[in-house]
């Protein structure tokens, strides 16, 4: 399989028109000519994940988070992100990344964790108009039901597995509509509320922004890693009709560890 055609299936899900001006989803490192027999899927691209690929014998990592953000000024082994560049070079192995293209899309990341935490009746919470399809980041829906704040956040806890859960009181005890963000998605709180939302969930939340939050919408911060570690069975969907290999990588994991203070 030529690394273009699996390139161009994930595109036609996630297209690189869709990400945010700063993102730089795409192609990091490789041929997009060469072949391909077998991926390694992940959220982040770390030393750990480009070893494991090259024992796993992968021509391919596919990435959410990319992993050239800057411009690298040299490749001599510096940063982490220069020797990962120089391992992949090395060992013949591409490096493709879908970031914010994933996020905006529907069927994508905030798509993808509204459907594990049972959300109906979905919308993009800020929606863009790109060529004519309707983008944005964030989902919005309701629970097919009404139920306590206090049972929805052990939801949260016990469906996405999380390793910690920080939280606001809400405006009400009994939460139906839920908005959320997958990511650093803190600067869309005011539109959660000004959409009527009970519950905001996203990660990355600063201290003032559970203060201003608290009392006027339950929001809810989990880890990062957490929240969209669900890209790689996104793309291992889009990748299967190809018939390619995919491994989802066993070394991705989040970089936060936590003391239980209790």
């Amino acid at each position: 399989m030529l690394l273009r055609a699996i390139i161009n299936s994930i595109e036609s899900v996630a297209p690189r028109s869709a990400q945010e001006e700063w993102d730089n989803s795409g192609m990091q490192v490789g041929d997009t000519g060469r072949d391909i027999q077998s991926v390694l899927l992940t959220t982040d691209i770390t030393e750990n994940v480009v070893s494991e690929a090259i024992m796993l014998g992968c021509q391919l990592i596919i990435s959410h988070h990319p992993l050239l953000f800057h411009g690298l000024k040299q490749v001599c082994g510096q940063t982490p992100q220069a020797r990962v560049v120089e391992t992949a070079i090395k060992n013949n192995i591409a490096i493709y990344s879908a970031h914010t293209s994933l996020d905006s899309v529907i069927g994508g990341i905030n798509t993808r964790l509204a459907d594990k935490l049972g959300i109906i009746g979905q919308h993009i919470l800020v929606p863009t108009q790109q060529q004519g399809a309707n983008t944005g980041l964030g989902v919005i829906g309701t629970l097919p039901e009404q139920i306590s704040y206090s049972a929805f956040i052990e939801h949260v806890r016990k469906t996405l597995e999380c390793t910690y859960v920080r939280y606001t009181r809400p405006q009400k005890e009994m939460i139906q509509t839920v908005a959320l963000c997958g990511g650093s998605g803190a600067e869309f709180i005011g539109e959660a509320i000004a959409k009527g939302a009970d519950v905001y969930l996203t990660a990355d939340c600063k201290y003032h922004e559970f203060l201003d939050a608290d009392g006027r919408i339950g929001l809810i911060d989990i880890d990062h890693w957490i929240s969209e570690r669900h890209a790689r069975e996104i793309f291992r969907d889009i990748l299967k009709p190809l018939g390619v290999k995919c491994t989802i990588s066993k070394s991705d994991r989040t970089p936060i560890q936590i003391v239980n203070c209790n």
